[in-house]
């Protein structure tokens, strides 16, 4: 088997929808591919976060549009991953802070982990120059701007740090949707837009 630095876990739920930007992991391995020296598995791996498996993933992404509403095994999965050293980054795909998805996780989170642990990070944070340096903080998306959301620019991401680390990276900005194109499209952009997606990985490995 294969040895990787690397490699992206998409977490399934039994509530809500889990299965969206279907071409965002692709592209965004295609970038860790492109900048960094990291061996990364091309393939994205798809685990429940129910299974014990996902304990072992060292970056896992989490998205979706409807109530978020945690099995107990789900629940126990997501305190021992986060208490244990793993990575996880949230996108709220509504890029609505009152929205369904966003109230509900949120209200799961603070069941787990309690109503202070999410909590917004300065802009000068060291993820946003974890790798490229992103100076005004967290970049902004188009979705943010046209979508159905509050069509609001947030100017903030929350997280969840234990040690003085971030374990649980949570996004209202959609950056999954702004992501989800063939990484081959990148050529038409001034800027590669998912540069901060590098960011986030680094960081989460630990760079």
């Amino acid at each position: 088997m294969a040895s990787y630095d690397f490699y992206f876990t998409r977490l399934t739920y039994e509530s809500g929808d889990w299965d969206v930007d279907v071409r965002m992991p692709s592209n965004v391995l295609n970038s860790l591919v492109e900048y960094t020296t990291l061996r990364v598995d091309p393939v994205e791996r798809i685990v429940a976060l129910s299974d014990p498996k996902m304990l072992e993933a060292p970056f896992c992404y989490f998205a979706g549009h409807k109530l978020v509403q945690f099995t107990a095994a789900e629940r126990k999965n997501l305190e021992r991953y986060i208490k244990g050293g793993g990575f996880l980054f949230v996108d709220d795909c509504n890029h609505d802070i009152d929205g369904l998805f966003a109230k509900s996780f949120e209200a799961e989170i603070a069941r787990i982990f309690g109503p202070k642990a999410l909590h917004k990070i300065p802009n000068n944070h060291p993820i946003y120059s974890a790798f490229f340096r992103f100076e005004d903080g967290p970049p902004n998306t188009t979705v943010e701007l046209n979508g159905w959301g509050d069509d609001l620019v947030h100017d903030y991401l929350k997280a969840i740090e234990i040690g003085g680390r971030v374990r649980l990276l949570y996004s209202n900005k959609d950056y999954g949707c702004e992501w989800d194109y063939d990484f081959r499209n990148k050529r038409f952009l001034a800027v590669d837009n998912t540069r901060f997606a590098v960011n986030i990985i680094q960081y989460a490995l630990g760079a």
